[in-house]
């Protein structure tokens, strides 16, 4: 792959500037479809007491972070909110690009996330302009060690304050049941990535090990669990506590960490009397961005192999 005429693309969810934006962005997200009242309120809500999700901008530094590892281009897509995949793609063809990899900034591969991001894609895409996508990747090693740096001098000074082993609760994005049932591997290779974090950690024995999916949606029918504080209330049943949660379906700070983690879960913590820690989240750690820098590079490898996106 020709150095001058590559790029690395990083796709993600989006977010929205302000939540006076957030009308504009849940139509995104729905497709145009209405959405019920409440749920407008309640987004708001959540968007309002964090302030800002800083998902934009920490994604703008992840490709900052890759763009100055690799020596290459670095353009990033956001799904439902600016910069739109759409603009991104203009401006790699603008700059005389030819051959992109493309990296979703989610692991583990749904149709939900990674499914309509690819699509999106390839109907943006432009002639001549050939795309490898990169399907999954919650396996990686450097992935896998960037998540275990953050959490474990947590669980240790955790455990030592509690003067127990805690137990590690990592939790991904709950997506629909109907999307599990239809095949999707997001809840496999969600598992794994956990199984893989806790394996490089020490004395992190099955027994503490826990998974629970978080920010179901509130519409839609049911949605992939156990909820969060279900485990949580196991954990105390059991005597702990505290609990470590350890969120392994994100790479960066966003509201689902912000609010659902950081308010919503350690409010409900607090409740049942248990202490609650969470490490911090990837954003540009230096082996996260190795990771991504070692993904697109193995990728354009495959250069000669590449297939257009269809």
């Amino acid at each position: 792959m020709s150095a001058s005429k590559s790029a690395i693309l990083l796709l993600a969810h989006g977010s929205p500037d302000s939540p006076a934006d957030i009308p504009e962005f849940m139509k995104h997200i729905t497709g145009g479809r209405p959405v019920p009242d409440a749920v407008m309120q309640e987004v708001t809500h959540r968007y309002s007491l964090i302030g800002k999700s800083p998902l934009t901008e920490i994604t703008m530094r992840q490709a900052e972070a890759l763009q100055a590892s690799l020596g290459l281009p670095v353009y990033v897509g956001m799904r439902n909110w600016k910069p739109f995949i759409s603009d991104a793609v203009q401006q790699i063809t603008a700059s005389g690009i030819e051959k992109v990899v493309a990296i979703c900034l989610a692991p583990q591969n749904s149709s939900t996330s990674v499914g309509l991001y690819s699509r999106v894609l390839a109907d943006e895409r432009k002639p001549g302009l050939a795309v490898q996508f990169v399907e999954a990747w919650h396996d990686h090693p450097l992935l896998i060690q960037a998540f275990a740096e953050r959490l474990e001098p947590v669980w240790r000074q955790a455990s030592a304050e509690m003067g127990s082993a805690l137990p590690v609760i990592f939790t991904a994005h709950s997506v629909p049941m109907r999307t599990i049932h239809a095949g999707d591997p997001y809840e496999k290779q969600a598992k794994e990535t956990a199984q893989l974090v806790a394996r490089r950690i020490t004395g992190l024995t099955p027994v503490l090990q826990h998974f629970a999916f978080q920010s179901q949606g509130m519409t839609g029918g049911p949605w992939l669990g156990p909820t969060v504080e279900t485990v949580m209330l196991e954990q105390k049943r059991q005597g702990h506590k505290g609990v470590v949660i350890a969120p392994i379906g994100f790479v960066c700070d966003h509201v689902e960490v912000l609010y659902d983690i950081d308010i919503n879960f350690r409010h409900f913590a607090h409740e049942q009397q248990l202490k609650l820690w969470r490490p911090e989240s990837l954003n540009t750690s230096p082996t996260f961005v190795a990771a991504l820098a070692k993904l697109a590079s193995t990728r354009m490898a495959l250069a000669s192999g590449i297939v257009s996106l269809a």
